[in-house]
């Protein structure tokens, strides 16, 4: 264990964790509106399964990252809508070996946040390792090395409870591709410090019959009814369940509390109940936008003969809807416009805290010096077994930000051998991919505008168009546009003319994550060394 604190100190550093800048606010995104409301979703970005909960009069945010390295994002809020991307929990997934290849669908799967006795713990499950739990009393700061609470495969979901009486549980729903059954949350005792399971676990709800693929549990405890918020009917199409019982095992009562109804925002379910310290209620929850990922949206909540109410009763069926516009949180004063980090000017001491890699890093990857106002990609050599950039774990991601933005990178290639071919160049990343590439042939450099169609499945990459450099330098753009994600790359060699570069490009999702933008930087698998791109700049703007 005495490794991964290492690993977890290099890449603190690395990435610049915790790092206060000034503050960021999106050109594409932003849901304060600046008049005392805000508009949903609150973040359009991919941010799974979100949970929130609050210390004292700030806020604190995680989602799922799956196999995305570092994992377990943290982000902060003084007012509920501006956040701020800080650090990650995970600085390496674990466990580290089988994460240092892409491993995409696997790894954080729909995390719980919690502050107890002083300290933030998040517990996860990993479907193929088990539940794993990491706690710190500083969420910006250095979280403790991983605690696998419960070896068991495909228990997914956890949520922990302290209990007035010193005693602690620990909800847990289960994935079917790997238990062999779904639809069923199961109740374990926990150790009150939270580092292991202490019995075998009762089932408390069976959905099979009328809330299938119920899961994504939180629990709380309010006026002595213990509270099971979970989701059900699927991620797309689903609905918010509230299960209560005045008995930890129930049986439990049920109640549907929100629902698509006739608004846009389907599948609105699974996040986190959060209480102001002025008394008002809020839950958090996403909205799957299919290559956009999924969006976390924050609706209104009271409580009414002790269950929860959300959003607004459009039809009069006393099932909640989502709002689009309300009025912000009341927490006593206002604060600045503030949105997760997105551009990044590679100026600082470290790679911004917005980027993930595509596996477990290695600090051969990339170097980004002091003093030095770019980043550089070294040329690695792609694993001999990968059809494709799916395969490939030295990719530098991060998450779609709106259903409108353009992404503006400057590219310099240095190959040192022409005798082995490298490339670099922007992707936009998912099932399928396209790239805009500069490579080299003998010494003359060519930009490439690729795709890979079903490229988890093991497609070849193909070349749609191909043109000669004038130099080792370009210029590269692309353009997003909603409601598809239809992406059109451009390039230029001056960076004042652009010219459009193969065919336009439907983003697609990952595996259980949104398309990602990012960029790259590699060579054949034969080549032994030598080689890097300079990346200027990579800027997200209108």
């Amino acid at each position: 264990m005495r490794q991964f604190s290492l690993l977890t100190i290099f890449l603190m550093t690395t990435f610049c964790f915790a790092q206060k800048n000034e503050v960021y606010e999106s050109q594409v995104w932003v849901a304060d509106q600046g008049d005392g409301t805000y508009k949903n979703p609150i973040i359009h970005a991919d941010y799974s399964d979100p949970d929130v909960t609050r210390a004292g009069n700030d806020y604190y945010m995680t989602a799922s990252s799956f196999n995305a390295a570092p994992g377990l994002p943290i982000l902060h809020s003084k007012d509920m809508v501006n956040w701020e991307l800080i650090n990650y929990a995970l600085p390496l997934q674990v466990p580290v070996e089988h994460f240092n290849i892409p491993q995409h669908g696997n790894g954080v799967w729909a995390p719980s946040i919690r502050y107890h006795n002083n300290e933030f713990y998040i517990y996860w499950g990993d479907p193929d390792f088990g539940i794993y739990m990491v706690k710190t009393k500083d969420p910006a700061g250095a979280w403790e090395d991983p605690v696998l609470v419960m070896k068991a495969k495909g228990a997914i979901d956890p949520c922990p409870l302290w209990d007035e009486d010193e005693k602690a549980y620990l909800s847990v729903a289960w994935a079917g591709s790997r238990a062999g059954v779904k639809s069923i949350l199961t109740m374990f005792k926990l150790s009150p410090d939270g580092t292991k399971v202490l019995d075998l676990g009762r089932h408390v709800f069976d959905g099979h019959e009328d809330h299938p693929t119920v899961e994504g549990t939180k629990m709380y405890k309010r006026n002595d009814y213990y509270y099971i918020f979970a989701p059900a009917g699927g991620v797309a199409t689903g609905w918010q369940l509230i299960l209560r019982s005045k008995n930890i095992y129930g049986p439990y009562e049920e109640k549907v509390v929100l629902e698509q109804g006739k608004t846009s925002v389907n599948g609105p379910h699974q996040g986190a109940w959060v209480e102001t310290p002025q008394g008002e209620d809020w839950f958090y929850h996403f909205q799957d936008v299919d290559a956009y990922g999924r969006i976390v949206h924050l609706q209104p909540m009271d409580w009414r003969k002790d269950w929860p109410v959300m959003g607004k009763d459009n039809d009069g069926n006393g099932i909640g809807e989502p709002v689009m516009m309300h009025k912000k949180p009341k927490v006593g004063k206002t604060y600045t416009v503030e949105t997760p980090k997105e551009t990044d000017e590679f100026n600082g001491n470290g790679l911004g805290v917005q980027w993930q890699w595509n596996a477990n890093p290695n600090i051969l990857w990339h170097a980004k010096l002091p003093g030095k106002d770019y980043l550089r990609l070294f040329s690695m050599a792609t694993p001999k077994e990968a059809k494709n950039l799916w395969e490939v774990p030295n990719l530098l991601l991060q998450k779609f930000p709106a259903p409108n933005f353009t992404v503006d990178t400057k590219i310099t290639l240095i190959p040192e051998d022409a005798k082995q071919p490298r490339k670099a160049g922007l992707i936009v990343m998912g099932r399928d991919y396209a790239t805009v590439t500069i490579t080299q042939k003998e010494e003359v450099f060519y930009l490439q505008q690729t795709q890979a169609i079903n490229a988890d499945r093991g497609a070849e990459e193909i070349t749609n168009e191909e043109i000669k450099l004038k130099d080792n330098q370009v210029f590269i753009k692309v353009e997003v546009v909603a409601p598809d994600a239809m992406c059109q790359f451009t390039y230029s060699e001056n960076g004042k003319k652009f010219k459009k570069i193969g065919k336009p490009f439907k983003a697609r999702v990952g595996k259980w994550i949104g398309a990602k933008v990012g960029l790259f930087s590699i060579s054949t698998p034969e080549a032994k060394r030598g080689g890097y791109a300079d990346v200027d700049y990579f800027r997200i703007t209108k």
